[in-house]
């Protein structure tokens, strides 16, 4: 095989409610769930040897577990159910989505290779196979094996697809905050009842923006209070013209900002830079 290069796309949280812990130490959750064209870069190819060769590269690869990450843990559980054995790779991972960010990049690394594999080496695993799987190798994972708007509904959780566009622009703002989401979820006091699935209902772009309006992230008041300067950031972007909302997105730490059209998010991003210079920006439009 020879080197192969495949994207791993950005996921948004849009909203997310909390609703309870769980025995386990886990919560259970509510979020509408979308993709941005914002992506890493992977590539792979098979070697000889008897290791695998795992490295990350770019701007965000600080922070990462050379041997424990999602790439790793996706190798080890295939070989582990004797899936894939003999054969060893090497992948190179760009980072370019914000790690610690609440963005999904190691998720999404993660369910890309799954998917990947899956084709490539003619594995054969069944939706049910490759959703086990993923779901050991972290909470995101198999929301990110389809980059389809997604509803989880907090029922078991449960993953409801939606055969729907958001056709959304998006400012990210990250400021270099690497946020532990353990520590964010057990500072978290606020939690949410269980809403019925309105967004999966949703008939036109106008009404997914009143809806999401009035819904919120549950987990940005903790972020806040480990991180007061992110409520700042937060309240500029809602501040900006054509701006529908603004809030984090998974567990933080970066920011989002929904606009009308793509103009006032490149805006906002210079302003943005000016005000914040040392914050790490980017404007995307969801796929």
């Amino acid at each position: 095989m020879k080197k192969i290069r495949i994207k791993s796309f950005c996921k948004i949280n849009l909203s997310l409610k909390v609703l309870k812990k769980l025995k386990n130490d886990y919560h259970s959750i509510e979020s509408l769930v979308t993709f941005c064209n914002l992506h890493d870069v992977i590539e792979i190819s098979k070697i000889k040897g008897k290791k695998d060769k795992i490295n990350f590269s770019g701007k965000f690869k600080k922070g990462i577990n050379l041997y424990s990450n999602t790439i790793t843990k996706v190798l080890n559980l295939l070989r582990k159910k004797n899936i894939i054995n003999n054969q060893k790779f090497k992948i190179t991972v760009q980072k370019d989505i914000p790690h610690g960010s609440g963005l999904g990049g190691a998720s999404s690394n993660a369910a890309s290779l799954l998917n990947f594999l899956n084709v490539k080496m003619n594995l054969k695993l069944s939706t049910n196979q490759k959703n086990k799987i993923a779901k050991n190798v972290g909470f995101d994972v198999p929301v990110c094996l389809k980059k389809q708007n997604t509803l989880l509904t907090g029922k078991k959780g449960e993953i409801l697809r939606l055969n729907k566009k958001f056709n959304l622009n998006i400012l990210i703002v990250y400021p270099n905050i690497v946020c532990s989401t353990k520590k964010i979820y057990k500072k978290n006091k606020k939690f949410s009842p269980l809403k019925s699935n309105f967004f999966s209902n949703i008939k036109n772009k106008n009404e997914l923006i009143n809806l999401l309006f009035n819904e919120n992230n549950d987990l940005q008041e903790a972020v806040i209070k480990f991180y007061p300067r992110i409520r700042k950031i937060i309240d500029f972007i809602s501040d900006q013209e054509d701006c529908y909302f603004s809030r984090i997105t998974g567990s933080g730490s970066a920011c989002i900002g929904i606009f009308s059209n793509m103009k006032a998010a490149i805006y906002t991003q210079k302003l943005i830079k000016s005000k914040f210079p040392k914050y790490w920006s980017a404007t995307s439009r969801t796929i």
